[in-house]
């Protein structure tokens, strides 16, 4: 179930057992806030630059990505979501193990992300496909618990609010 959720997120977008015309998605919503990111972007999009809004001093530069046509001369949106997945996930990894008495197979796991970006079957525009490998953790059952934790994997499955206004 984990390799199917994580390889092919469509699958679990539109479950093959259920037709298009029925499913319904529940989108998470928060009951409060624990923390806010806030983030500015700037520019000419993926040519831009982008900036924590907060005392970190984290700034980047974007660049387009060689195979997209760019020159890959910076950073880009699908490099950044991959860090901070693979993150997430070893921190609810780590999480749940410790829930379970396994704090210590956790302890030396290592997340290997990979975000996709390329055009979608049926339909216009672009999408993203996410790919987690997992190095150092055999239990299987461990995985999907920390799959079904992380905020990250949440919001791919059961989507999250985005809320776009002008400022």
């Amino acid at each position: 179930m984990f390799s199917q959720i994580v390889r092919n997120s469509r699958s679990v977008m539109r479950p093959l057992s259920r037709p298009a015309s029925i499913h319904r998605r529940t989108v998470m919503t928060l009951e409060n806030h624990k923390y806010t990111a806030h983030a500015t972007a700037r520019g000419q999009g993926r040519n831009g630059e982008v900036e924590s809004d907060d005392d970190s001093g984290l700034k980047l530069r974007l660049a387009m990505p060689r195979s997209l046509g760019g020159k890959g001369d910076g950073q880009n949106p699908e490099q950044l979501f991959a860090m901070g997945y693979a993150a997430c996930f070893l921190s609810a990894l780590q999480l749940v193990a410790g829930q379970k008495g396994q704090a210590e197979s956790a302890k030396n796991a290592i997340i290997h992300s990979q975000v996709h970006i390329g055009k979608p079957k049926d339909k216009a525009g672009f999408a993203l496909e996410v790919e987690l490998k997992i190095e150092g953790i055999e239990d299987q059952a461990l995985l999907d618990a920390a799959h079904e934790a992380c905020p990250y994997s949440r919001a791919l499955k059961h989507g999250a609010a985005v809320k776009v206004s002008k400022a």
